[in-house]
């Protein structure tokens, strides 16, 4: 989470926090592996779509959409964020908890 202080143009800004780092560190408090990312591609006509898929302790979770291959990243991200929801038994975007359960 990012923030900027009015006080000071010199304050220091962390920097933001990724899904891949939440589930790094989450696996570091679990004492388990590392996670292990994997990219996918599924050629569909003249283009071709990406994904990835994270194993973490043996499962395997996969990004919930397919991406344009500049935006690999946000495959990864999104694998993280799934099993990272797995992991911690939580899922922060799911309509249940983000829109209060309606």
């Amino acid at each position: 989470m990012a923030y900027r202080s009015s006080s000071s143009s010199n304050d220091a800004v962390p920097a933001p926090s990724t899904w891949q780092k939440k589930l790094d560190v989450a696996c570091g408090e679990y004492q388990i592996a590392a996670p292990s990312y994997e990219i996918v591609s599924d050629r569909r006509g003249g283009r071709t779509a990406w994904s990835s898929r994270v194993t973490v302790h043996g499962s395997v979770h996969h990004a919930r959409f397919w991406y344009d291959g500049k935006n690999l990243h946000n495959a990864k991200e999104d694998a993280a964020e799934v099993a990272l929801g797995w992991l911690t038994g939580s899922n922060p975007s799911s309509p249940s908890t983000s829109r209060g359960g309606w």
